[in-house]
């Protein structure tokens, strides 16, 4: 074989290994991993990393803003992250555990857009739901506003789970834990819900993806979706770090979008300032126990 061909045989191999590649590697997620999920005494810390990347809790991508990082105490209290930095493929940061209970980690985004008219000019602002309702003039015309909100959530538990950072805020997307999210055990089911701005909300897909995504052929997600009470189960074929996300309203491919770390800056579609248009977007990452 000549140089030639052999150059054609290999760009053919490589084309038709590209479009063999499983869809796992083309998707950029957004997480949170934390050391260790549960804890004990009172002088534990833990380290979280924080990564935007194609295969889950593998650091290949981009690093996820740190921002709008928000810790819960058990008590609800905000406790400050220590030691934060920012690299080229992850940020990291440490929470000292000191208290008993269960403490709540958070990445929280809510950005809005609005377009409208001011005589024949067509202008745009973006920023928050209140910041732009005071930018638009009262008599622009036209008007449509979309708003974008997403959050991200890691538990950790030192002793005994407790349930008071658990409860929704009445913003956005957010999970109800009928089982603790630091009692999840291999071969068991699970019972969570959704809610948006608090209320139950039926129809909302749901996707598990064990990590480990890196070293296999297949994805390995589970599927769900919520009933008109808003419930959605989950039983865990086996123990490990587990990525869920959910989107509403749902379409397809969601878990395929950028990430929620960095909501999309789309323009929006309509909507007032009392009913925005857009999306609302869940993601955490949760720790099953062998039995």
């Amino acid at each position: 074989m000549n140089n030639r061909n052999r150059i054609r045989v290999a760009i053919a191999t490589a084309i038709g290994a590209a479009v063999l590649l499983p869809l796992v590697a083309q998707a950029h997620r957004g997480w949170m991993l934390p050391s260790s999920t549960v804890v004990s005494g009172n002088k534990a810390w833990v380290t979280i990393d924080a990564a935007v990347s194609n295969d889950l809790f593998y650091f290949d991508h981009n690093p996820m803003r740190l921002d709008n990082l928000k810790v819960f105490a058990p008590d609800g209290s905000a406790v400050e992250a220590k030691n934060v930095a920012t690299g080229k493929y992850r940020s990291t940061f440490d929470v000292q555990i000191d208290k008993p209970g269960t403490y709540r980690i958070s990445m929280l985004n809510d950005t809005a857009n609005a377009s409208f008219k001011v005589g024949d000019e067509v202008k745009r602002v973006r920023g928050t739901l209140e910041s732009i309702r005071k930018e638009v003039p009262a008599d622009a015309k036209e008007l449509s506003v979309g708003r974008n909100q997403s959050r991200i959530d890691v538990f950790v538990t030192s002793g005994k789970p407790t349930d008071t950072v658990l409860k929704p805020t009445g913003a956005g997307l957010e999970l109800v834990t009928y089982t603790h999210p630091n009692d999840l055990v291999a071969g068991e089911k699970a019972s969570f819900g959704f809610v948006l701005n608090g209320k139950p909300v039926a129809g909302v897909p749901v996707t598990v993806i064990p990590g480990g995504i890196r070293y296999r052929d297949q994805l390995g997600e589970i599927k769900a979706v919520t009933g008109s009470d808003g419930k959605f189960s989950i039983t865990w074929p086996e123990a490990g770090m587990y990525w869920m996300n959910a989107s509403y309203p749902p379409r397809d491919g969601d878990d395929d979008e950028a990430p929620p770390s960095t909501p999309p800056r789309r323009e929006p579609t309509g909507g007032t300032f009392d009913a925005p248009s857009g999306r609302a977007q869940y993601t955490a990452t949760l720790e099953v126990l062998a039995p």
